[in-house]
């Protein structure tokens, strides 16, 4: 029977075989130089990155070079100045990415209310997260934190003139709560982000859900715990995971504001300080690569959200 079925089986026609597979080549050929580009752009040096992050090699010590094996690595996990960086780091991005996604769900809640200039004011929030990464820190540094001219110290002079305060305070904000300052200067650029993500997720909410349970007698907090919190949780975990991705990986805000003085070096900053200033490439590069690998998991959190948002909507 076994045979039999072998003899009946159609045979696979090579004449149709051909085509098809030249087809789908066809199709992928105009892709293979931007995946070529891709390689060449971000594998190629991380590669280079791994490699030398095994290596003994710091430029003011040329004689003492080789393999180091586990050593970088061993080095990151005992110094104390990567150490402390790693936790300065994780608190700057837990910080910012709570707030930026507490901020952001109120200004969604507010924007998913019909009101006349909606779609101005939309655009307003949004904007701070469109400039530029260096000129919003400078912004924060120089426009609002500056103790002589600042727009936080005139805020307090004139509040304090209203009252008939002569000597109104003038702190220095950077030097008097350095790693707020950061945190500040970062949630005002995410929480946008924040709330485009949640914006969305609230207007795809089921709006027949949310009729039944107003006409059941059910209270806005009620709605709000009930039905739309829980519908925003792949929201709020998709806006957070992707905050922490590049807030993980920022340096403009720590470098520009308070070049990583007063215990706000985070892990980005502390790996310039060793690659540029301690010109000590092989620690830099494994420091890199935990950098790496702890976005790439972040990153595949992130995509399995994502994926299950798609599988939602889908099923819908």
């Amino acid at each position: 029977m076994a045979t039999q079925a072998l003899v009946d089986r159609p045979l696979v026609n090579p004449v149709r075989t051909g085509p098809k597979r030249a087809a789908e080549w066809a199709r992928r050929a105009p892709l293979l130089p931007a995946l070529v580009f891709t390689i060449i752009i971000t594998q190629l040096p991380f590669v280079v990155t791994l490699i030398i992050s095994f290596l003994r090699w710091n430029a003011l010590d040329p004689s003492n070079r080789g393999f180091a094996g586990l050593g970088n690595y061993i080095a990151v996990a005992t110094d104390d100045a990567l150490r402390s960086s790693v936790v300065t780091t994780v608190i700057l991005t837990v910080a910012v990415v709570v707030v930026s996604l507490l901020l952001g769900l109120g200004l969604a809640l507010l924007l998913d209310q019909k009101f006349r200039g909606r779609g101005f004011v939309r655009t307003l929030l949004i904007a701070p997260f469109l400039v530029v990464p260096v000129a919003a820190a400078l912004l924060w540094k120089h426009v609002l934190y500056n103790p002589e001219y600042g727009l936080l110290n005139g805020a307090l002079t004139w509040i304090w003139g209203l009252f008939g305060g002569a000597t109104p305070p003038q702190p220095d904000w950077i030097s008097s709560m350095p790693l707020i300052s950061v945190e500040a200067a970062l949630v005002w650029q995410w929480t946008p982000f924040m709330m485009l993500i949640l914006l969305a997720g609230l207007q795809s909410r089921p709006g027949d859900a949310i009729e039944a349970a107003r006409m059941d007698g059910a209270t806005p907090w009620q709605v709000f715990r009930y039905l739309t919190l829980p519908h925003l949780r792949q929201y709020l975990e998709l806006g957070g995971l992707l905050g922490s991705i590049y807030i993980v990986q920022n340096f403009d805000a720590v470098f520009t504001i308070t070049s990583g003085g007063l215990g706000t070096a985070n892990l980005p900053y502390t790996i310039y300080q060793t690659f540029f200033q301690a010109h000590d490439y092989g620690q830099a590069s494994a420091a890199g690569v935990i950098v790496v690998i702890a976005s790439i998991v972040i990153a595949t959190f992130a995509l399995r959200v994502v994926s299950s948002l798609l599988r939602n909507e889908v099923t819908r």
